[in-house]
């Protein structure tokens, strides 16, 4: 009850704060520190995608200066492009930058052919974001440090490792927010004993007092 407490503290803190410039940062700050520790990628994967997503973003800034706005998103070294290009050649550069990044699997290329979005735009976005991040915090049957949220222009990319039944959930979930105009799925679908696997095992009860006095 403790950590549930918890989760539902950060989600008000969440919604109070999103309409400030910097609350994206704060609550990625906050979820980091608190969710890191039932991450389902290996601590080796965590390492590399931070890795990629520096590269890729440094790499993406350098090529094409002020004139794109991309954004490098990597879960289990599968990336996810995301932002506004001038022209389909700027777009076809971006995916193969990407796709020269070390250690990379896979790229999903979502950008969009147009001017870069608004300052209001982005900040619908923010909110948009907190608000999925809290219905995952609140969900009872999914665990919301599984998921990595990414929105653009008001598209919903939903990238973890999850198990199908998990996916339908959180996508199900997902819909239902207002604002949203469409969600996006870059899930690796794991198997529900994989599930198992992965999630931390519980300590066993140590035996009463009463029934060590019975031996």
């Amino acid at each position: 009850m403790k950590s549930r407490f918890v989760f539902l503290s950060l989600s008000l803190v969440l919604a109070s704060s999103l309409m400030s410039a910097c609350a994206p940062l704060m609550f990625g700050s906050m979820m980091g520190t608190v969710m890191v520790a039932t991450d389902r990628r290996t601590s080796g994967a965590i390492v590399e995608d931070e890795g990629i997503e520096l590269r890729g973003n440094s790499r993406m800034r350098a090529h094409f200066g002020e004139r794109a706005n991309v954004s490098v998103n990597s879960y289990n070294r599968q990336v996810l492009l995301t932002g506004e290009v001038a022209n389909e050649k700027d777009r076809a550069a971006a995916a193969q930058i990407a796709e020269r990044i070390e250690n990379v699997k896979s790229v999903l290329n979502e950008l969009a052919i147009q001017p870069s979005s608004s300052l209001n735009e982005k900040s619908k976005d923010a909110f948009i974001k907190g608000k999925v991040i809290a219905s995952l915090v609140d969900s009872k049957d999914l665990f919301a440090s599984s998921f990595k949220v990414v929105v653009e222009r008001s598209n919903v990319y939903l990238m973890g490792r999850v198990t199908q039944r998990e996916a339908n959930s959180v996508t199900d979930m997902t819909r239902t927010i207002g604002g949203i105009a469409r969600v996006v799925r870059v899930f690796e679908i794991i198997s529900e004993e994989e599930l198992r696997s992965v999630l931390p095992t519980q300590p066993k009860p140590e035996a009463s007092t009463d029934a060590k006095d019975k031996k």
